[in-house]
C-alpha cells in the first residue's frame, strides 16, 4: 500500500488565500480509479496500491491549477511504500490514537 502527502501551493495569486485553488484540484481526482484521499488542513493523503496512480493524481492536480491561470505551482510530495502488509490510512491514525494516553 502506498501512501502520499501532497501539498499543493499555487504561487503569486490575487489573494493570500488558496482554498479556491486546492479544492479544484481535488475535483480533479475524485474520480480516478483505486484512489482513496483524505484532506486535512495542511495537504491532501492520497491512497492506492499503484504508484502510477498516486503520480497521475498529483499531475492532475498540478495541472488543474496551471490551467486556472496561475503559472507557479509548488508541489510537495512525501510517500510512504510499504510492502510488507496492507494498511490503511485509518488504520495507521488508530495506531498512533491506541499509543496516547
Amino acid at each position: 500500500m502506498i501512501q502520499a502527502e501532497v501539498s499543493i501551493y499555487p504561487m503569486a495569486t490575487r489573494t493570500t488565500s488558496a482554498s479556491f485553488y486546492i479544492a479544484k484540484a481535488i475535483e480533479s481526482i475524485k474520480n480516478l480509479e483505486n484512489l482513496r484521499y483524505e484532506i486535512n488542513s495542511m495537504g491532501t493523503v492520497l491512497e492506492s496500491d499503484d504508484i502510477d496512480t498516486i503520480n497521475q493524481a498529483t499531475k492532475n492536480m498540478m495541472a488543474t491549477v496551471h490551467n486556472l491561470g496561475i503559472s507557479r505551482v509548488e508541489v510537495i510530495i512525501k510517500i510512504d511504500s510499504r510492502k510488507d502488509k496492507q494498511v490503511r490510512m485509518e488504520e495507521k491514525v488508530e495506531s498512533i490514537k491506541k499509543q496516547m494516553s
